[in-house]
């Protein structure tokens, strides 16, 4: 950027960080309040930049800068907030959630969970079913960030990385020596 207070950008590429720009938050955030209303709809990206009403390459850029999460890890997210709500909360079966959140397959839905949460969704079920709660006292945004899942890295990374500890500590086993 300039030097100075008023100075502008030397190029296109050096602008603003999304989150300085109060018009530019405003689209992002209006695409973000859809993806929240229906989380369960598909929300490519260029649905995504058609509603902020940026072009796919900057909408992807911005949001990722001001949300700190690129929507499509988000989107995961509020899926999995619900699925989570809905598990704890209700009796329906996982199949349904499945669908009713937005997966086109138990499966896809059963191994995300997983790996998000640590667990598969009937042992959360399970789990929170067992636990004592007195959540109608608190309130339903405090419930609701204590439960989102935390996605700082992809799925695929973290699966990645947990494969490489699997098979990099065999790796490296002490091999004993053979006798002569």
């Amino acid at each position: 950027m300039g030097t100075g207070p008023g100075s502008k950008p030397k190029n296109k590429r050096e602008r603003a960080p999304a989150s300085q720009d109060p018009a530019l938050l405003r689209r992002l955030l209006r695409a973000k309040d859809q993806m929240d209303a229906a989380s369960h709809e598909e929300w490519p990206i260029r649905r995504l930049a058609r509603v902020s009403g940026v072009s796919e390459a900057h909408f992807a850029r911005s949001f990722k800068d001001a949300f700190g999460l690129p929507p499509h890890r988000y989107l995961l997210t509020r899926r999995i907030e619900r699925a989570k709500a809905l598990l704890r909360d209700t009796d329906t079966p996982v199949t349904e959630i499945a669908f009713e959140t937005g997966w086109s397959s138990l499966g896809t839905f059963g191994r995300v969970f997983r790996d998000i949460t640590g667990e598969s969704p009937n042992e959360l079920r399970a789990r929170e079913k067992a636990a004592v709660h007195e959540l109608e006292q608190v309130p339903h945004c405090y419930v609701s960030a204590a439960y989102r899942p935390n996605l700082t890295i992809a799925v695929s990374e973290k699966r990645r990385r947990e494969a490489q500890d699997t098979y990099g500590a065999e790796d490296n086993a002490e091999v004993p020596k053979e006798m002569k």
